[in-house]
């Protein structure tokens, strides 16, 4: 319930949607036929999670209610599935607390609001793990092999880098040293995960440069704050081991946030792959430590005076508020995200007329404007090809840097939507050939910046005015 409430309180964000989310609005809007053929060119491995959108869509078409509560469900299913995991490991209060942990975790409460596929495979992966613990402990466990083998399956095809999951799962298997049927069962259910997952694989390997050719390799903030988990959670880890049942509930929550982030920033090294948010479901681990730790604390305070006990509650409870509340808060507003689509149609509603030429710099902030399509329309869009209906991709396909040129010299007046100041520039023809005739052709009149972009209006040289 506490999950429920967090998801649900300022869903809206203050009315704002990034531009991942306008991804998800506009090609779960798409008919299937389109949105068949988009899958083929890319996004392929968000390909479930859209034709779950378009479902969502096609029944109850709310806005950003709608395209939010999916996640907030599913994080609320995943806190039940960590509460119910850390029950059966260390006990009914140390479950709660597990649970109440997770759903607090700033992180968390992000990507519960967060029109995007990660909180459905954090449920997933979650609920796979209660049924691998199922599994260890039960004898002839076929059912349960069977049924974790189904849930991981549809997790990784929510997002194929949930099979990392399973290198955390033999971690624990190698570590409570289980007999060879456990091994038989689970070796038996992980291969027909990746046996399931192999037509994804070959589809989106041949996607891969276009699907992730944006990311970099880790910087030093994210290695930092890998390490900060790291030694919180092992930290958390060798507190527990030796309390009764601390080698299980440690086995199987140490690898979880630790092995899959760990061996995607390693690859990444090599070929950049790794964002935090593909491997969000480790968070489940740190919460079960946490829990534990907490229900330990809890049960050693018991022995304390009333006053004592209830001076500490109250202190704790402070604490986690003063920590916690402005983190909560900030991820409820529209400067969360990189940037917001909705304050950027408005801002261009404001600036631009009807049969204002437009340009977008680079090609794929036009995803900026393709959810609001009645705007889009009112523009003459200087520099497509091809919508992306049309072409099969999300942003469509643009003109050559010639073609351009001479479309953009037939114009008086442009739009152009840009990404701050000190973002990096494209140096592609077409985005070259864009900036050089604003510069030398045309004259700025007005820098309207909106967060995450700015709306940069151009005419003529000395023809401001006339507008």
């Amino acid at each position: 319930m506490t999950s429920l409430a967090l998801g649900l309180w300022g869903i809206d964000r203050q009315d704002s949607m990034w531009r991942d989310e306008s991804v998800t609005y506009q090609v779960a809007h798409r008919p299937l036929g389109e949105l068949w053929g988009l899958l083929g060119h890319i996004d392929a491995v968000h390909g479930l999670y859209y034709l779950l959108m378009h479902a969502v869509f096609a029944l109850w078409d709310n806005g950003l209610l709608a395209l939010r509560l999916p996640s907030v469900l599913a994080t609320a299913a995943a806190a039940a599935g960590v509460g119910a995991l850390g029950a059966r490991l260390s006990g009914r209060l140390a479950g709660t607390l597990a649970g109440l942990v997770f759903a607090l975790l700033p992180v968390t409460q992000q990507y519960a609001q967060e029109g995007r596929s990660y909180a459905l495979v954090t449920a997933g992966v979650t609920w796979a793990t209660y049924v691998f613990l199922r599994g260890i402990r039960t004898p002839g466990a076929a059912r349960w092999w069977a049924a974790y083998g189904v849930i991981l399956a549809v997790a990784c095809w929510l997002h194929e880098f949930a099979a990392l999951s399973l290198v955390a799962h033999g971690l624990t298997l190698w570590r409570l040293r289980v007999p060879w049927r456990v091994w038989r069962g689970w070796g038996t259910a992980a291969a027909g995960v990746t046996l399931a997952l192999l037509p994804l694989m070959a589809v989106s390997a041949g996607q891969a440069d276009r699907q992730l050719g944006w990311l970099g390799r880790p910087g030093l903030n994210a290695w930092l704050q890998f390490l900060a988990v790291c030694v919180v959670t092992v930290s958390l880890g060798r507190l527990l081991l030796r309390r009764p049942g601390g080698s299980e509930l440690t086995a199987l929550a140490l690898p979880l946030p630790l092995a899959p982030t760990g061996l995607l920033m390693l690859v990444s090294l090599a070929r950049p792959w790794y964002v935090d948010r593909y491997v969000l479901y480790g968070m489940t681990g740190l919460a079960l430590l946490s829990g534990a730790a907490l229900a330990h604390a809890v049960r050693r305070s018991r022995r304390l005076a009333r006053p004592a006990r209830v001076l500490t509650a109250c202190l704790a409870a402070g604490a986690a508020v003063a920590v916690l509340l402005p983190w909560s808060l900030q991820v409820r507003t529209p400067e969360s995200r990189k940037d917001d689509v909705v304050a950027v149609a408005r801002a261009v509603e404001k600036s631009a007329r009807d049969g204002d030429a437009v340009l977008f710099m680079p090609a794929r902030r036009r995803e900026w404007l393709l959810s609001r399509p009645a705007l889009l329309d009112r523009l003459d869009d200087l520099a497509l090809a091809e919508s992306p209906t049309a072409s099969h991709t999300l942003q469509g396909t643009e003109l050559p840097a010639g073609t351009i040129r001479r479309r953009m010299l037939a114009a008086d007046r442009v739009i152009a939507l840009t990404d701050p100041v000190g973002q990096p520039l494209d140096p592609f023809p077409q985005e070259e050939i864009k900036r050089r005739i604003l510069k030398s052709d045309f004259q700025l009149c007005a820098r309207l910046p909106v967060h995450g972009a700015q709306i940069l209006v151009y005419a003529r040289p000395g023809h401001c005015t006339d507008f």
